[in-house]
């Protein structure tokens, strides 16, 4: 099953998209496996680590919405998650990020073999003119 965030391919213009693992607890797995999942708000940060003088990279304002069958009482829908990415691949992303001027933002979620991924992507915002043709042209292509 692989989710997709609409929003980030309305709101920016993507780039490069590069594939993370990301750090879950045993109920958000089995939500995110369920399609439970909501990116829309959500863009990656990048934060330096707290026990070493390395970098790392965190999903911030994803919400994976509570698994009904698991004990909910302390879960934080929105927490911050943290990117598993090795320093060598987060030092080229936080380089590339600064020549351009860039942002990154999650554009999918899926499983490979078992595991959870995720997509990220390199963007830029888009104008309000540029979301106004995109509206103008997906009505065109509805239309025809």
């Amino acid at each position: 099953m692989k989710l997709i965030n609409d929003k980030a391919k309305f709101n920016y213009e993507l780039g490069e998209r590069i594939e993370a693992g990301i750090v879950l607890t045993g109920p958000e797995v089995k939500s995110a496996k369920l399609g439970q999942v909501d990116m829309s708000a959500a863009h990656i940060r990048a934060q330096p680590s707290a026990h070493r003088a390395q970098n790392e990279l965190w999903v911030v304002g994803m919400q994976i919405f509570p698994y009904k069958h698991a004990d909910n009482t302390k879960y934080d829908p929105q927490r911050s998650r943290k990117l598993l990415l090795s320093q060598k691949e987060i030092l080229a992303i936080l380089n590339q990020m600064k020549q351009s001027r860039r942002m990154l933002v999650p554009t999918a979620m899926y499983t490979k073999e078992g595991l959870i991924k995720l997509e990220i992507a390199m963007a830029r915002g888009k104008k309000k003119y540029e979301k106004r043709e995109a509206i103008k042209k997906r009505d065109l292509d509805r239309e025809m």
